[in-house]
């Protein structure tokens, strides 16, 4: 295979070329750029790291489609070379929609999937689920508070057990056999939280652990939500982790958060509804393009 595996060695240049590709783009920074998160789902879209003067990440998208993700501006490439990029690796994939808009007319087709938007959202719209739309989520987190007691800690090292032991009560509610579903990705987040940028607040109800919200900045004031897990089936614990995630951000880590982003639904019916009953604000295309015939 083309392409270096993805290794933590690598983190500094991707990461910079990544930087690169968000800085100025506030809540339409997608949530793939972001070295974090490449690395933690390596195995599951085989990427390959592409070095050179125009670097990409050679991989599979979670339809089976070969794709190849620059780490650079599409239009600052000769089109030539992204016709033999293209050609080798498959079509080029996360493409931003000003970025195709802003390449050469007709050289190009661009496709998109419902299935690949990132979901985003305000973080005002948590914070009291105002409104008509959002009175379920209201509902929920009123009979939750009524019912328990919650408290919530910052995540660091010394609660990575206690995390583990939410995401093996949510394999368990979900019926998840040990390898299943994102279970590898979160260990490995857990374990490089600090490195990685991701924060958020593991939750108690006593000294039982029962939920875990992680997300990760990707433009001043927008964040993207990496993993939240609840151990168990009650509905109002994720809108209470959801509505103290935005609540606690500013006070604990000391940085406004104005967005956030719970990337894509990958055509999943559950994670849609689930996604879409906190009404999102804007779903991000994610585009595809080929060479025009």
């Amino acid at each position: 295979m083309a392409g270096e595996p993805l290794t933590l060695a690598l983190q500094a240049p991707i990461e910079a070329a990544l930087a690169r590709l968000r800085a100025g783009r506030g809540e339409r920074c997608l949530s793939e750029w972001c070295f974090s998160n490449l690395y933690l789902f390596r195995e599951v879209h085989a990427y390959r790291y592409l070095p050179g003067p125009w670097p990409a990440i050679a991989g599979c998208s979670y339809d089976g489609a070969r794709h190849l993700m620059p780490l650079f501006e599409p239009a600052q490439a000769p089109a030539e070379v992204l016709r033999a990029l293209s050609a080798a690796h498959g079509h080029l994939y996360p493409v931003a929609r000003d970025q195709s808009e802003a390449l050469e007319p007709g050289r190009f087709t661009a496709t998109e999937s419902r299935d690949d938007a990132d979901y985003l959202y305000r973080a005002a719209a948590f914070a009291d689920y105002a409104g008509r739309p959002l009175a379920a989520k209201r509902n929920q987190l009123r009979r939750f508070l009524a019912a328990h007691r919650p408290q919530a800690l910052p995540y660091a090292p010394v609660l990575e057990g206690a995390a583990r032991e939410v995401l093996a009560g949510w394999m368990a509610h979900k019926g998840r056999a040990g390898g299943e579903a994102d279970e590898a990705a979160c260990i490995e987040a857990f374990a490089h939280a600090g490195a990685f940028g991701l924060e958020g607040f593991v939750h108690f109800d006593g000294a039982r652990p029962i939920g875990i919200v992680l997300g990760q900045m990707l433009a001043p004031g927008v964040c993207a939500i990496r993993f939240a897990k609840g151990r168990d089936g009650d509905p109002g614990l994720y809108p209470y982790m959801f509505r103290h995630f935005c609540r606690a951000f500013e006070p604990q880590f000391g940085r406004p958060l104005h967005w956030l982003n719970f990337e894509q639904d990958m055509g999943i019916a559950g994670f849609r509804r689930s996604k879409m009953s906190y009404r999102p604000a804007a779903l991000l295309s994610k585009l595809r393009l080929a060479p025009a015939a």
